[in-house]
């Protein structure tokens, strides 16, 4: 017959138990994410470096490049990770937030857009959009300041 304090003591060791599992599935999420991001950074410097670095002597095209993939990336994997492929959550997560975040900062930004305008907000969807490119551009200029100061 188990007694009050040894249920208390059974409970507790139990909500310990519970804790620690969430903390390793959460470590686990973090190093999916981690390990995605150091190959999409490597992706990213693949590409910087490439023959196509050379294509446009004036436009950015390997940025232009790996800002359209992977934005259709991200919109690719987002359906087919969901809805038609059945992968864990540390997959998902190591390609969509570690890969592709590492990878392009820019497909995050649209598919942040996308869920603006399909849940019909399209007045904050643009206002997201030309505030973001406006003041982003504004930003680095700060920044670019900033730094001719030190």
């Amino acid at each position: 017959m188990i007694r009050g304090a040894e249920k208390c003591i059974i409970a507790d060791g139990s909500r310990a138990f519970e804790r620690s599992l969430l903390q390793m599935e959460f470590f686990g999420r973090l190093l999916s994410v981690a390990v995605g991001g150091a190959f999409g950074a490597v992706a990213r410097h693949l590409v910087n470096v490439s023959p196509v670095a050379g294509l446009f002597e004036k436009f950015p095209f390997p940025t232009f490049l790996i800002n359209i993939t992977g934005s259709f990336l991200i919109g690719f994997l987002l359906i087919l990770l969901t809805d038609k492929v059945q992968v864990s959550e540390n997959m998902r997560m190591a390609l969509i937030v570690g890969f592709l975040g590492a990878f392009t900062t820019f497909s995050t930004f649209e598919i942040e857009i996308f869920g603006l305008v399909r849940e019909r907000y399209f007045t904050t969807a643009f206002l997201y959009l030309i505030l973001s490119v406006v003041v982003g551009f504004i930003g680095v200029i700060a920044g670019v300041e900033t730094a001719k100061r030190f």
